[in-house]
């Protein structure tokens, strides 16, 4: 769909290498947006950056990693230098490493925590001055979060990565108190079975086996399905909050 709302606005996208990142990276620069793409993998995000450019838009591939603060740090002033502030923030990079709990896996908590909570958090925080500039001028500031409907819904050998999907939901909410007088929209999105790489870093064989028979028998969202609502809830008027969204492929629902 077409979004001209999304003309003039200045995105960040973090894990803009694959999947549902790079997705809506595409659709807000594809709407006129200028859009800085963050990601760990550098070949992935300079050849998205390219494809942008190739076809009209506007990108700049940053490498970062956003467990790490001074890789932010320093992600923040590039960004900064090339674009200046930025009004649209889609805070999307995340990792799913489901595994029993008694198997005691402290590397993949971590790594889930580091990335889906407090990656997230360095990234608002990183950013937070630049909405709160972009509301008080008049223009439109949007803070969207990708949780994941595993924040509400049950999985067994999910429950570390449902914990920290469930923090960044209620994190979401708690900042709309804080934000939302200074007419910054913070809105939450939680997709259901979705088809990109996250399945892949998952070790567990049988679990890989079951997340696989799940693809089988419901027909899942694409990344693009994602993107769409992503660019659809930012482009509504600025005084419209979409503050929930849950999108479920329709045998899932």
């Amino acid at each position: 769909m077409n979004y001209p709302a999304l003309a003039g606005r200045t995105a960040l996208v973090t894990g803009a290498a694959s999947g549902m990142g790079a997705a809506t990276a595409r659709l807000l620069a594809a709407g006129g947006a200028r859009v800085a793409l963050l990601a760990r993998r550098t070949e992935r995000v300079e050849a998205l950056a390219a494809e942008i450019a190739a076809a009209g838009g506007q990108a700049l591939a940053v490498t970062a990693d956003i467990t790490d603060q001074a890789s932010v740090d320093a992600a923040t002033r590039a960004v900064h230098d090339a674009y200046g502030r930025v009004d649209l923030v889609v805070n999307n990079a995340g990792v799913m490493l489901p595994n029993p709990l008694a198997d005691g896996r402290l590397d993949e908590w971590t790594r889930m925590i580091d990335t889906n909570l407090t990656g997230a958090l360095r990234v608002i925080r990183a950013f937070t001055a630049d909405l709160t500039a972009a509301a008080a001028g008049g223009r439109t500031a949007d803070l969207v979060n990708v949780s994941s409907i595993a924040s509400h819904v049950l999985f067994p050998d999910y429950a570390v990565y449902g914990a920290t999907k469930a923090a960044l939901t209620q994190l979401s909410a708690a900042l709309r108190t804080e934000l939302g007088p200074l007419d910054i929209r913070v809105s939450n999105i939680e997709p259901g079975l979705t088809d990109t790489e996250l399945g892949g870093h998952i070790d567990n064989p049988v679990l890989r086996e079951q997340l696989g028979g799940m693809f089988t028998a419901i027909p899942a969202l694409s990344a693009e399905d994602v993107a769409d609502l992503i660019a659809y809830t930012v482009s509504r008027p600025r005084h419209v909050n979409l503050r929930q969204s849950v999108v479920l492929p329709t045998r899932q629902a």
